[in-house]
C-alpha cells in the first residue's frame, strides 16, 4: 500500500492511511506500506538546498530531499502501534533497497528480503518503508525522482511478491481524460498496462511511468484509488494485464500535455547520418525529443521538425547552435513555436481496429483545428496543435469516441 503526499498531509490524514492499512491486516494480510513525504515538504527541502548552493553536492542533496519520507515512516508506524498493530518503521538504507549511485536520479537494482521477512516471522504485521530512496553501492542515500515512491511501492510488490500494490492518491482512479477539462470524463474500472504506461508519459499524472514499466515488466496488479473515498473492494482502477480485460473500448483515453515546444530546423542536408548528427547533440544536452517529422527532399536540402518541452528549448537552440559552429550540422534557421500542445488518443483497441486516425483528424477537422504534426504507434496517435484550441480538441476527442460510454 503506497500513500503520496496528499494522504499523509498531517497526523489526522495519517490515522485515515492508518486505519486503511488496518482493515487488510484485519483480512489476514502483512502489509508493506510505502509513504510519500507530507504534501509540499520535499518541495521546501529543495528550497533550502537551493538557497544554501547553486552549484551542490548531489549526495547531500540526496539526504536533505530524502528526509521527509523518514518523518512520514515514522509517524505512520506510531499510529500503528497505537491500534496494536506490530509495525515499524524502515528507510531505504534499512531494507536495503539497492540502487544505482545516479543521485537524484537513481535506479533501483535489487530489494533483498531477509531483513523484512526475518520480522515478519517474528510477528511483525506491517513495515512501514520511506519511499523514494535507496543506498548507493558506495553506503550513501540516493533518492529515486520526483514520483519515486510509485516506483518504491512497485519493486516491494514485485520483490515480495504482493498479492497487488493500491497506489493511494488524491483522485479515486484512471479516468478517459482529466475531468477538469471534460465533465463527461469517466473512470475506468481496468486498464492494461501499455495503455496506462502511454496515458502516463503523455501528461497524464497519476502515476509516474517508471513505476508503470516496472508493474508492466513484473506483472504486478496495480489499484490506483483515493484516500478520501470510502474503502471498498471495487473501489478505484485495475492497472492489469491486457488478458484480464474482457472487452474494451477501442480508444481508452485522452491525453495532453500543455508545455510542449515545435522546432524546426530549415534547410538541412539530406544525407545519411543527418538524423544522428541532429539528435546526438540533443541527446547530450539532455533535451527530450517526441515527434520527429522530416519534410520531402528538395535539392538535396529538408526541414526536420522536432517537439520537445517549452523548458527545454534554450538548450536545444543552444545544442544546435554549437554543432553548427563545429560545422557537424548546417542549417539556414531553427523557428520554435511555443504556443503549441500535443493530444493523443490511446488504447489497445486500435490493434485490431482501422479508421481510428481518421475518425481523430475528422472529429478535429469540424471543430477547425488545425494539426501541425502527427506521430502514430500501435496503440496512440498524437498530434501536436494550438495551444489555445487544446482544452476544445480534449472535449472533441472525448465526445468523438463517446468515451463516456463503458464497453
Amino acid at each position: 500500500m503506497k500513500f503520496g503526499g496528499t494522504s499523509v498531509a498531517n497526523l489526522d490524514r495519517i490515522r485515515n492511511a492508518a486505519e486503511r492499512v488496518r482493515l487488510e491486516v484485519a483480512k489476514g494480510y502483512d502489509v508493506i506500506v510505502i509513504v510519500s513525504a507530507m504534501s509540499g515538504k520535499t518541495n521546501e527541502l529543495v528550497g533550502w538546498v537551493n538557497e544554501t548552493s547553486a552549484f551542490y553536492d548531489a549526495r547531500e542533496y540526496d539526504a536533505v530531499v530524502s528526509s521527509g519520507e523518514n518523518v512520514t515512516a515514522g509517524l505512520m508506524a506510531l499510529t500503528l502501534q497505537e491500534m496494536d498493530i506490530p509495525a515499524r518503521s524502515w528507510q531505504g538504507w534499512q531494507v536495503p533497497v539497492q540502487t544505482t549511485s545516479a543521485h537524484a536520479n537513481a535506479r533501483i537494482e535489487a530489494i533483498p528480503s531477509a531483513n523484512l521477512d526475518e520480522k515478519f516471522a517474528q510477528g511483525m504485521r506491517v513495515a512501514v518503508v520511506a519511499g523514494f530512496q535507496g543506498v548507493s553501492p558506495e553506503g550513501r542515500i540516493t533518492t529515486l525522482g520526483r514520483g519515486g515512491s510509485d516506483t518504491t511501492a512497485v519493486a516491494f510488490a514485485a520483490a515480495f511478491d504482493a498479492e497487488r500494490c493500491d497506489i493511494y492518491t488524491d483522485v479515486d482512479g484512471v479516468y478517459t481524460t482529466d475531468p477538469r477539462i471534460s465533465s463527461k470524463a469517466r473512470k475506468l474500472d481496468k486498464i492494461a498496462f501499455e495503455e496506462m504506461l502511454e496515458l502516463a508519459s503523455l501528461g497524464a499524472k497519476v502515476l509516474q511511468t517508471r513505476s508503470v514499466e516496472l508493474a508492466m515488466r513484473f506483472n504486478v496488479r496495480l489499484r490506483v484509488l483515493s484516500s478520501f473515498e470510502d474503502p471498498s473492494d471495487t473501489a478505484g482502477t485495475l492497472v492489469c494485464a491486457e488478458e484480464e480485460i474482457m472487452e474494451s473500448n477501442v480508444v481508452a483515453g485522452v491525453a495532453y500535455s500543455r508545455d510542449e515546444a515545435k522546432m524546426t530546423l530549415i534547410s538541412v542536408a539530406d544525407r545519411p547520418g543527418i538524423a544522428a548528427a541532429i539528435f546526438g547533440p540533443l541527446s547530450e544536452a539532455g533535451v527530450n525529443v517526441d515527434m520527429i517529422v522530416q519534410n520531402i527532399s528538395e535539392d538535396g536540402r529538408t526541414d526536420m521538425t522536432f517537439s520537445c518541452p517549452t523548458d527545454q528549448v534554450l538548450r536545444a537552440e543552444k545544442a544546435m547552435q554549437t554543432a553548427k559552429d563545429e560545422g557537424t550540422i548546417n542549417y539556414h534557421d531553427l523557428v520554435a513555436d511555443e504556443a503549441v500542445a500535443k493530444v493523443s488518443v490511446v488504447g489497445i483497441g486500435m490493434r485490431s481496429h482501422a479508421g481510428v486516425a481518421a475518425q481523430m483528424f475528422r472529429a478535429l477537422h469540424r471543430e477547425g483545428i488545425n494539426i501541425k504534426v502527427i506521430t502514430t504507434s500501435e496503440i496512440k496517435i498524437s498530434v501536436l496543435i494550438e495551444r489555445k484550441y487544446m482544452e476544445l480538441a480534449v472535449q472533441t476527442l472525448h465526445d468523438a469516441f463517446e468515451l463516456e460510454k463503458a464497453a
